[in-house]
Order: structure tokens, then sequence, then C-alpha cells
């Protein structure tokens, strides 16, 4: 819109003849009723918003209904005058005109439905439900764009009536709950939308309720809720999304609806069906302006209003089960929040936004002109002019020439989005047909090495009950997809394994209508998703098991980018605000961030981003984060507590301790506490426990981590938690060296820092005691040997972690060191990893240094032939004899351990 208006600055009588010039509708109601005049002189430069709605609403009484139904019409020609008086004339923007025309709708609905609510409950009495025993309420649903807040001049309310339960009312005239709001429900209606001598308020329209015009006008939670489990559309959705309790302003049932229907609206999962399902009605809309030969609708047009409004909406449906800050309404918000998402670049949403107020204020002046509900471009050169003038363009002409290439962008846009991205492969040896020595041709034809057994496995696939079964739509896709796929893995350097994996992926997904959505809606990700199969058996496993990861694979700048921990650490908070009180929703939403931080380390891990080590950090900071979180949540639910924060830590032990965690390992932790409560160590012991529950169970998005207690004082048989005094005691008195071992890589994790710290101080104080140096070499030399029997290697091949010469013998030469040292040189008890210890060790002259560089070497080559080979699910780590030279750490486990 040409924002330059000359009328701005005006007075009242020229800023009025420019507004009735626009609008054939004010001319006549001011014609009509010129006492509209001196309330709109008073009232002109006041911007309208709920506050003074409503006192421009309590300005005109009314004792009954008749006098109430006058009220509100009287009202609404007192803010039509107003809001189009000062848009027209540049004194308010498209918000306050929204704004304005939803307070109107909200606060007519209240009045009506608070004073025929009143006249109801004189004559039958309160509705009460049958099972609460508590007072009813009718809850009215505003959708749409009232629901968003946004609602046009002349528009509809689409409205839903509901109520929370069954029952009766409790006066002596009896009346059940569903008979008494239905009646509530129609003379509200009639107070807003009959058309008596003094107009009407608003259009109502009710058919967005269940069964549409053949269902019941009002509806009970319980009867709401199985529609929408049973029979809700694809579209009632995308309706949903803008549906709003609008009246009562305050109701107690509120949340109770909105929990009912979120779970219809977003799913839990990501949805990506939504593409077609949206794609389809759209093709639908298209089809109802081309039969009508409505291309010249703004709103339902190409490139209109409708467009944009999709476009917001898809992405709600697709993510807004996983993304609370997608739950919103109003348009230009969602919008908004996909740039901040990274769904929508930041200067297409800036044109989008700029599209969209351009036409909704086109909107609302095609309406200013007769009141009518119109989004056609007039036909009529007389009409043409006036909205143009209305728009701020000197002719029609110019007008045009400005909303020709905003619908075009808008256009562009929705395609780019909606369009069908297919980047097929050369299918024609995929089709149901088919024979065996086709498919062994065409794999041949690719490079595939093995390709009789992989066309066995395909035939397998196209032969078996889980794709016959499928619905059409879904084996379309895997048709369509399977060709591409081949064509991918055949360019890989493993493609046989690479198609293997594939084929199993999509074997697990078939079913899931979503994931295969997604992959026909984003053919970019296949490229990516195939490098990351031919790469890792394991990653295969990974996804498979995970399939709601495949979205991850959209955002390379994202996917690839190392992990800023701080900002994931409040990303997590919040998404766990979103789920406060729901605990499995809570678990879920743990499980899915820790599975979707570790496929991004994963994805940068097999591009050769991320170092082992840096890896390893990784991961052991993911760790740390969830353990902190999972401490916070089940210290908030613990039924018996007696302080805010507990005096509680959590301590890490073996590969986490020591920061050399893997993408599969085990959780190796300690509980402490210090706390002087009578029942404290009961209250800590449940609390143990249920940080235990929460990270090993299993639930629908799998389990968090496999935890080890074992290394408690005490072992299995000991407490599950420790005083902080009974740690140190034991520590001291009782424990084995290999408990001490095991302290070299010990550290604070999660929980009260203050007994963190007296953690970290007690394993210093220990590590740094003197020892016997003959004792402790026996010692072990002797713990040593127990493991070498406890993983025997009966083969030829040498087994990378357990055989002489391997990481735990590496290991145990840092623990030693350390205990042996420590005393003399307290800078060994830094838990700084096995790499930093030897380093140090060397620079205190306990080692030689070249000596210690090259078992570094060696530590560092079998831990990367460790994480390779796991990789590829060899979880056996064994390597050909004389691959790796073991000679120097033999040599100084001989030095250091064996010296006679």
């Amino acid at each position: 819109m040409n924002t330059a208006n000359p009328h701005s600055s005006g007075d009242f009588d020229e800023l009025l003849r420019h507004a009735r010039q626009c609008s054939h509708y004010l001319d006549r109601l001011l014609e009509a009723e010129p006492e509209l005049l001196v309330w709109l002189r008073t009232y002109l430069h006041v911007s309208c918003d709920r506050k003074v709605m409503q006192d421009w609403s309590d300005d005109i009484p009314a004792a009954d209904e008749e006098q109430l139904a006058r009220a509100l019409r009287n009202l609404r020609k007192r803010v039509m005058a107003h809001v189009l008086t000062r848009d027209l004339n540049g004194l308010s923007g498209l918000d306050e005109v929204m704004g304005s025309m939803t307070a109107l709708a909200e606060i007519s609905v209240r009045r009506a439905q608070n004073m025929v609510m009143n006249t109801l409950v004189e004559q039958f009495g309160q509705p009460v439900g049958a099972e609460s025993g508590a007072r009813q309420e009718l809850l009215v649903i505003g959708m749409g764009k009232l629901g968003g807040g946004e609602l046009n001049v002349s528009s509809d309310i689409d409205l839903i009536f509901v109520y929370p339960e069954d029952g009766d009312t409790d006066g002596p005239r009896t009346l059940s709950n569903h008979e008494f709001f239905s009646r509530l429900g129609r003379k509200v209606i009639a107070l807003i939308n009959d058309l008596t001598a003094d107009g009407y308020v608003f259009r109502v329209d009710m058919r967005l309720r269940p069964y549409g015009d053949s269902g019941p006008l009002v509806t009970s939670f319980a009867a709401l809720e199985e529609y929408l489990v049973a029979q809700g559309r694809e579209w009632e959705r995308y309706a949903w999304i803008k549906a709003r309790v609008v009246s009562p302003e305050h109701s107690p049932y509120s949340a109770e609806l909105e929990k009912l229907a979120q779970p219809f609206v977003f799913r839990k999962y990501l949805d990506f069906g939504a593409f077609e399902s949206m794609r389809k009605l759209h093709a639908q809309i298209r089809a109802e302006v081309a039969r009508r030969e409505r291309h010249n609708n703004i709103k339902l047009g190409p490139g209109g209003i409708r467009e944009i409004e999709f476009i917001a909406q898809v992405f709600q449906l697709i993510r807004g089960g996983r993304e609370a800050a997608l739950r919103i309404r109003p348009t230009q918000q969602v919008l908004r929040q996909l740039v901040l998402n990274g769904e929508l670049k930041e200067d297409i949403v800036a044109r989008l936004d700029e599209s969209y107020i351009f036409l909704r204020n086109l909107e609302h002046r095609l309406q200013y002109l007769e009141d009518q509900q119109t989004q056609e471009l007039p036909e009529k050169a007389e009409q043409q002019a006036v909205v143009a003038m209305a728009m701020g363009y000197a002719n029609y002409d110019a007008l045009l020439a400005a909303l020709a290439p905003l619908r075009d962008f808008v256009s562009q846009q929705f395609d780019a989005v909606f369009g069908v991205k297919q980047e097929n492969g050369n299918g024609t040896w995929w089709r149901e047909d088919a024979a065996a020595d086709e498919l062994v041709s065409a794999l041949a034809a690719l490079g595939f090495r093995e390709a009789a057994n992989l066309s066995d496995m395909l035939l397998q696939f196209r032969d078996g009950s889980r794709y016959r079964q499928l619905p059409e739509l879904s084996r379309q896709r895997i048709d369509t997809l399977l060709p591409r796929i081949a064509e991918l893995c055949a360019e890989t350097t493993g493609p046989d394994d690479a198609l293997r994996r594939t084929l199993v992926l999509l074997e697990a997904i078939a079913r899931r209508a979503s994931y295969l959505a997604f992959l026909a809606e984003y053919p970019q990700a296949l490229p990516r998703l195939v490098r990351l199969l031919a790469a890792s058996a394991w990653a295969g496993d990974f996804l498979t098991q995970h399939p709601i990861l495949l979205d991850e694979l959209l955002d390379t700048r994202e996917l690839y980018v190392a992990p800023n921990w701080t900002a994931l650490d409040a990303q997590l908070a919040s998404q766990l605000e979103a789920h406060v009180g729901d605990i499995e929703r809570e678990m879920d939403t743990l499980r899915q961030f820790q599975q979707a931080q570790t496929f991004h380390l994963l994805a940068m891990d097999l591009q050769g981003l991320l170092p082992l080590e840096r890896l390893s950090d990784h991961l052991s900071d993911l760790a740390d984060l969830i353990l902190r979180h999972t401490l916070r949540l089940c210290w908030r639910d613990a039924r018996k507590k007696h302080r805010e924060q507990p005096q509680f830590a959590v301590v890490a032990y073996g590969k986490l301790g020591g920061k050399e965690l893997g993408y599969a390992s085990d959780l190796d932790i300690v509980f402490l506490y210090d706390d002087d409560h009578p029942e404290a160590g009961e209250i800590y012991a449940r609390l143990a426990q249920r940080i235990n529950t929460m990270l090993s169970s299993h639930t629908s998005s799998g389990r968090l981590y496999e935890v080890d207690l074992r290394l408690r004082p005490n072992g299995e048989s000991g407490l599950l938690v420790s005083s902080i005094e009974a740690f140190d005691e034991y520590q001291r008195q009782h424990a084995w060296v290999w408990e001490h071992q095991a302290l070299t890589r010990a550290r604070y994790c999660a929980g009260d820092a203050a007994v963190g710290a007296q953690f970290e101080r007690i394993r210093c104080e220990v590590l740094c005691l003197p020892r016997d140096l003959d004792k402790l070499r026996l010692d072990v030399l002797e713990m040593r040997q127990k493991m070498r029997d406890g993983h025997p290697n009966q083969t030829a091949l040498f087994d990378i972690k357990h055989d002489r010469g391997g990481m735990v013998d590496i290991e145990f030469m840092v623990q030693f060191l350390v205990l042996a040292h420590a005393a003399a040189h307290p800078e060994l008890t830094a838990n700084s990893g096995n790499l930093a210890l030897l380093a140090s060790a060397a620079k205190l002259g306990l080692i030689d240094a070249e000596t210690s560089e090259k078992v570094r070497e060696n530590y560092r080559e079998l831990r990367r032939i460790q994480h390779q080979m796991r990789l590829n699910n060899q979880n056996a780590c064994r390597i050909e004899q004389g691959r790796l030279d073991t000679t120097v750490v033999l040599a100084l486990w001989k030095e250091l351990l064996e010296r006679a």
C-alpha cells in the first residue's frame, strides 16, 4: 500500500470527507444516523484496544435481550465508523484494525453469553457435572481469524460451542446440560447474527463444529475428544490451529480443553504428511477458484492471503508437536518464529509479511466499500477508482502494478514450499513385474558387486506383506525413491553395504507415512542419508531405531556445526518447560534431545570434522547436561523433600569420568549427599532410584543411557547413595586399590556444587596418600590379571583393548603413575585424560619423554581403530597381529610394573 497519506494530518471534516469517498457504506451510515458524527468526532483520535472497546460497550447499557441486541448493533456501527475512518486516513495500521474487530467480536459474544446464561439459570438452575458435581459453563471457541486475533472488518465469526461434562441443572425445572447449553448457544447466535432493523453484529458460522451442519450445536469435552480421535480430518487440524476460547474471558476449563485438542492438531512425531494434505486442500481451493472464475480473489486466488497462511501453518502442523514455540496463532507471528527456527530465510519472511499486510489492507478496503464480505477485485470502473484511491494510488492500473509482483512472489514461495520436489532416478528397472534377472542386470550396471544378493533382497522387500499392505501413496513414494537411492548408493565407496543399510531403514519406516513423506518432500536429504549409512553400520542401526532423526539431515548449517552447550542447555530447558507436569512427554523430550545431539556429533564425525578426543568431550558434555536436567526433574517431582535444592551430587567414573565416552557407552556414576536431615539418606536414595529409572527405562522414544552403579562404596552390596562423610571414610579406610584406580578418572558432573567440591577435595587427598610402591605394583598386577582372565582371547588376532600392550594396559600404567607419585606431584590428580597424564609424567621425569610420546601415539591409534570398528558394529575389536607395534607399551609396562 502507498503509505504516503495526504489526509492523516487533516482536520476532522477533511478526514471524514476522504473516508466517505472511499466507503459507500460509511456514507450511507452517517446519512441514516447523523448522531454518529458527534461520537466519531470525540473518539476518532483514540487508538482502540480491548480496554477502550470494553469502555465503549459499557457506555451502551442493556437490561434485557432485546436491548442488548440493539446495543451490540449500535456498538458495531460506532466501531466500523471509527475503524475505517482511522484506517483510510493512515491514523491506524493493520494491527489496530484486526485488534478492534476481534475485540468487538469477543466482547459481543461475552455480553450475549452472560445475559442469556443468567436468564436460563433463573429458569432452570445451574448446570452441574454428573461425575464431578462441579458447576458447568459453555466455552465458546473462536476459530479462524477470530481465534488468531486477525478478524477482518466484514468477516463472519467461526464458532464452536463446548461444555466440560454432561449432567443436569440443579433448579426446580431440570434440563440436561446438553439441552441447557443448546438453548444458550441458539440465543447467543441470534443476538449476534440475526438481521434486525439495526442490522447485525457478525454473521455466525457454526460449520466447523464436530460433524458440521449435521452435528449437535453443542458438544461435551468427552464427545469432542472422541470425535477428534475417531473422525477428525486433516483439514480440521488446519482449522484447529487457531482455535481459542473467546468466552468466558477466563475459564478454569480452558487449559483442559487445550490439552484435549493439542494432540489432534500437533502430532507427537514430525508430521511431514502435512505437506501432501495441505497440498490437496489447496488444490481443491484452486479448482473451486478456477471453476467460479475467481482468479481476482485476493484471499483464495493465486498469490493470495490463504497461500501465505498455508506456508505458515504447514510448518506448525509438521513441527508443532515437538516445538512449543510454533503453537501460536497469528500468521505474522508464526512467520517470524519460522525465521528463528531456521525454517524460512529472514528476507523471504520480510517480503511475505509485506505481502500479507498489503493484501489484508486491500481486503479491508474492498469490504469498506459496501460492508460486504468480499475479497474479489472490483470489475466496475467506479469501484476500481475508489479502491485505488483508498489504497493510496493515483489509479487502478497503478494499484494492479503494485499488486502483481506481490502475488507472484507469494505464489513462488508457496510453490517452493509445497511444490513436488522429486529427483527421480532412472527407475525403469524398478517396477512391480520386474524379474530377478532384470534387477541383477540393472544393479550390476550401476556398479554393485553383489548384484544377485541385493536383487534377492529387493524382491523380498517388494513381494513381502509389509510392502503389499501399504497404502497406495506410500507404495508410490517408495517406488519413486528406490531408483534414486540405488543411484546414490552406487556413488559411495561401499555401495553394496550402503544399499543394504538403506533398504533396512526403508523397510523399518515403511509403515510410518510421515517418514516416507519426509524423504519425498526433501529429496535433498537423500544424498546425506546415503553417505551416512555408507560410512557406518552403527549409524544405520541408530537411524532405524530413531527415524525421527531424519529431520536433522535437512539443515547442513546446523548439522555440521559444533555444539554450543550453553545454548543447548537453555534450549532443552525450554523444551521441557513446554511439557511441565507430563512426565512421559518430559522423558521423551530428554531422549529426543539426546538422540538429536548424538546424531549431530555422528554426522560431524563421519564427515571428518571432529577429532576423536573432541568427539568424546562432546559426548561427555551431552551426558553431563542430561544428568543435570534429569536430577532437576526428579527432585521437582519427589514426593518427600525438605529443601528447595537437594544437597546431592552425581559423580562420573569410567569413560564418562575420563571424558572418553563413546556413542553407546554406559554411564558409571555414584551418588553422594551432604545433608544432616534425619531422613536424608532415605530421601536421597529414592531420588537416586528415580534418576536411575529415568535414565535407563525404555519409553516410546527409547532409552537415554545404560547406567552402572557398581563403583559405589561396597559395590552392589552397598547403599545406593553415600553421605560425603561415609564416602570419605570408605576411601581412606576400606577401598581396594582398584577403587583408587577408578578414582583417578572420577569427577563431579551434576548436582550441588558444594557437594561436588567436597568430593573433589576428598578425591585429591586420597590420590595423594603415600603408598608402598611394591605393594601397589602387586595390587595393580593382580587386578590386571583378573581382567585378562575375564576377557580371554582364543583367536589368533590382537584384542586391542584387553591383550597385552593394548588400551587397558596403557590405562593401568597411567593409574599406577598417579597413585605412585601424586603424593610428591599433586598435579597428577588433575582429571585431564590418559594422554595429558602421560605427557605430565614425562614432564615430571617419571617416564622417558620419547617413550611417553610413542605410548600416547599408540593409545590414540588404538582408540581410533576401536572407534572405527564400533562404527561398523564390530564390538569385539580385534585386528591382525603385527598391524600395530606394541613394543614400546610392553617395555614401559615392564619398566613400571614388572621391575625386579
